[in-house]
This record gives C-alpha cells, structure tokens and sequence, in this order.
C-alpha cells in the first residue's frame, strides 16, 4: 500500500539567514560545524553565515568540501564534528556542501563501508544510530538537498557515484533565502536551474506512483519555465530567484517519487567526464525526452503546458513534441551548450560511462525501459 510523506521545516524568503540564530536556539546549540567550500568563503556567504551564528553559538569551519565530495572529504568533516563536540551540523552551498554536510552528519555514528547506505540495496535499513541535526542553507537553485533525503558521495577508488538515502539524512531544517543566489555567474544559475527542471520533469514521468509528488513536479515546472530565463539574464531580479528556489525544493520534493535515465546518464558524466552534474543532466535532457515519447505521450503533453506551450488544438503526439521543443529552446536561450562534445565528453568515455550508468538506480522508474544498447545510443546522440 503507498504511504506518503513530506519533508522538513522551510524558513523562507528574503533575509532568510537572519533567523538563524534563533533556530539554532531552538535546537539548544552551544557549538555549530559549519560545513561549505573555499569558493563560498571568497564570496563573502561563509562569514555572513558565521556572524548570524556567532549570536548565540560557537562556530567551527570545515570549508574544504570538493565539487563531487569523495568519502575522505565526507569522513574529515565527520571526524571534526566527532573532535569538536558540535551539536548541531549546518551545510551551506550546492548540492555538493549540502550533501557533504548530510553524510558526514550520518558518519557521525554510522562507519560502515558507503556502499552498506546506497539507496539501490535498501541502507535506510542499515542507519539504526542517532544522527545529528543538520540544517541546510542552499546557495544555488538546483539539487534541491536542502529537502532531500539523500546525498550523493563519490567513490574514489571505484570512480562512482553513490546514492545513499534514508530518512536520517532529511535536514532537520531549510534556510532559503535567495538573496544568497544573486551573485551567481549566469552559467551556473542556467545549469542549477536546468538541474531543478529535470527533476521535476523525472519525477513526474516515473512509473512510481505519487500523485501529490506529482502535483508538486508540475508546479516545479511551471515555475522554473516562467522564471530560469529571467534569473539567468538578470540576476539581480529577486523574484525570479525567489522562484527558482522554490523550483529547486520542489523538484526534490518531486523526486522522492523517483527519477529517471538522465540521471542515469548524468552520474558517470561527473565522475568520467568531470561534468558538472547540473550541466550533465540539461545537455541530455531532451534527448531523453525524445526516447521516452513513446511511453510517456499524456504525461509529455501535460510538461508541455506547464512549460506554457499552446497545445489547446494539438494531437497527443504533437503535444509530447512540444515538450520536448520547450526544454530544446530553453536550453538554447541560457546557452547550454548543445552537445556532450561540447562540454568536453569524449567517444571513447562512452563503453564506461554505459557500464556505470546501467548500474545506476535511478533509470529503474524511467517511463520506458532502458538496456544497455539504449543507455549507449542516447550518450551517442547527445554526443
């Protein structure tokens, strides 16, 4: 029988991050682990964190989170929070910082290998320990960790992704304050904000079943239709970004239903090809869409009026093309670049990124089944 459930407490708006010190009270907090990246810290985000929690708590720094955080980088931020005694574990960044912060909150108390969590074998399971509180402060509008129950480590020593999940990783709070995505440079907003998107649309194209899931997909992408374009041309426009933040929770929110084959795709894209997951997943997404028309043709049809299309007089074959012609065009608008090539993805990465894909969990709800052939030809054609 399906049970349903939703995710954790959002403070969010504008200025967001000056509530921190009093949700740091509510958790009774006398020393914080702060967990972010070098590039936050040149930013200014990091200090003006630190000061909101310097109110009221004391504040340790671990800002050498990678940009795909490895299991050495998840287990020395968990080893600091284990050394200073933090009570309370706060993620600031991307998904990467956001995931670093989560995992290593779980390693805590939970040392077994990464791969006895991995979402594919069921390591909820295998989370039996208390974990600390993490809240999660997202800077960018696209994975969506900050309402997440899972986070994502690479394996260094088998060049992978895993994707461990459970509900102990969902953060005890999301600060969303998009004030903190202002300065992003226009690149990364139009592949964070492409990563949102897919979500939505994976999520709401999965066989699982999740109708509120799929309600929310749906507001996801009519949200980011209307405003990605917007936020990446003029990034000073607070509420665009506002709504693209709202997009990216949603999004997540969408995809504890489940994901689709892009994901499939974008994973070893990272780890073979080094490209960014976000970028990954918006190069390929409308290759997918392509493969999936034929499972997916009334579904497709609802994408394509979220994402505004005039579909009103159109056949339920012409509707699905337009979905796929709305994300092509949008891409093309944000200048994302039109090819895996393009981005640096080689034919000769191809043989192991298939291998690792076909692996990978996330093409298991995918509306139209994928072998090993299918997951090589669409690497193929969006090469």
């Amino acid at each position: 029988m399906p049970t349903f459930s939703y995710p954790n407490r959002i403070v969010f708006g504008p200025d967001a991050i000056s509530q921190l010190p009093e949700l740091l009270r509510e958790l009774s907090a006398s020393r914080v682990l702060l967990i972010s990246d070098k590039g936050l810290v040149d930013a200014g985000l990091v200090d003006r964190a630190q000061k909101q929690i310097d109110t009221v708590a004391e504040t340790v720094l671990f800002t050498d989170v990678e940009p795909n955080p490895t299991e050495a980088c998840v287990d020395a931020g968990a080893d600091l929070l284990k050394d200073s005694g933090c009570e309370v574990v706060i993620g600031m960044g991307g998904g990467s910082a956001m995931d670093a912060a989560k995992a290593a909150a779980l390693r805590l108390n939970h040392r077994a290998d990464f791969t006895e969590y991995e979402i594919q074998i069921g390591g909820d399971r295998n989370m039996t320990e208390q974990v600390p509180p993490v809240i999660a402060i997202p800077t960018t509008s696209g994975t969506g960790s900050e309402v997440g129950r899972s986070s994502v480590v690479t394996l260094r020593e088998e060049n992978r992704k895993a994707v461990i999940c459970g509900p102990k990783l969902l953060p005890t709070v999301a600060v969303c304050d998009p004030e903190l995505t202002i300065g992003l440079p226009p690149h990364i907003t139009a592949a964070t904000g492409m990563d949102a998107l897919t979500h939505s649309i994976e999520a709401y194209l999965s066989t699982a079943y999740h109708p509120i899931c799929d309600a929310v997909a749906l507001g996801g992408i009519r949200l980011a239709a209307q405003n990605l374009e917007t936020a990446v041309r003029k990034g000073d426009d607070i509420e665009a970004r506002s709504n693209m933040m709202l997009a990216s929770s949603m999004g997540a929110i969408a995809f504890q239903k489940d994901l689709g084959v892009a994901h499939s795709l974008a994973h070893p894209l990272s780890t073979i090809a080094g490209v960014p997951h976000g970028l990954a997943n918006a190069v390929v997404l409308a290759h997918v869409l392509t493969f999936n028309k034929p499972s997916a043709i009334d579904r497709l049809g609802d994408i394509a009026q979220a994402m505004g299309c005039l579909i009103e007089d159109l056949s339920p074959e012409e509707k699905a093309a337009a979905a796929v012609d709305a994300v092509t065009d949008l891409t093309s608008r944000i200048d994302i670049p039109r090819s895996l090539a393009a981005v640096g993805v080689t034919e000769s990465q191809i043989p192991e990124m298939v291998q690792q894909a076909l692996a990978d969990p996330n093409h298991a709800t995918n509306p139209r089944p994928c072998a090993e052939s299918d997951l090589e030809h669409l690497y193929r054609s969006a090469l």
